[in-house]
């Protein structure tokens, strides 16, 4: 135990590291301004703006866009699930591989295995957050199809029903957010496949990257009110 301190500490800051980012970005005042909670304001005037519309085909389209990418998204998962369990699978020739490098970079048997395990976890967690947006989504569908028509936009049903349908959109879309956040932390689990001390570096680095395309990227500029 003594000689894989490093191993534990590096992923004890990964798991540190992506749970306080996700808090901060879902539980925060600062997180308020992200470019996804931006994007919640958008879901909002967007099924406002649906109940003046007797025509509502291109709000079908658009959830089945939704739809579509979230399933997309889904499906990858499970490859990637299939991918990590060869992986492990695959654990005496993957370390004569590494074994041959210049620089030894080869694990213990066990200890590649603890590896392939956790990148297994991280993406049957993915998938569940995809397949319960995708599942979501789907609700919405059916939510938009039982919005009341534009002569009734007035009324106090309908705009509670806008408000309904808006609530649960934006509920799939923070699933679906949470999926995609955990493929970017899964790339920088890789690091250590290599060393604990890569798994620091691309933990900094995805954090970095993908903190900067919530506050600081040119989709979040054009998004500013």
């Amino acid at each position: 135990m003594r000689g894989y301190w490093v191993d534990i500490a590096a992923v004890g800051f990964f798991a540190l590291e992506w749970a306080v980012y996700a808090v901060t970005l879902e539980q925060t005042a600062y997180g308020r301004d992200s470019l996804s909670a931006r994007m919640n304001g958008y879901r909002e005037v967007w099924i406002r703006n649906l109940l003046h519309r007797e025509a509502r085909m291109v709000d079908m389209q658009i959830m089945a866009s939704l739809q579509n990418g979230t399933a997309f998204f889904a499906s990858t998962s499970l490859f990637a699930i299939g991918g990590g369990l060869a992986l492990l699978r695959a654990t005496s020739d993957a370390l004569t591989v590494l074994g041959a490098l210049p620089v030894d970079l080869s694990p213990s048997p066990a200890l590649w295995e603890v590896k392939c395990v956790g990148l297994i976890l991280i993406f049957i967690y993915t998938f569940f957050k995809f397949a319960w947006a995708y599942r979501l989504f789907n609700y919405v569908a059916i939510l938009v199809g039982a919005t009341p028509p534009a002569s009734q936009k007035d009324t106090a049903a309908a705009k509670a029903h806008a408000a309904r349908v808006a609530r649960l959109c934006t509920v799939a879309g923070r699933h679906f957010n949470r999926g995609q956040r955990a493929f970017f932390f899964a790339l920088g689990y890789l690091g250590w496949f290599v060393s604990p001390w890569v798994l620091l570096l691309t933990t900094a680095l995805v954090v970095i990257v993908t903190w900067r395309r919530q506050f600081a990227s040119n989709a979040w500029q054009a998004m500013e009110a």
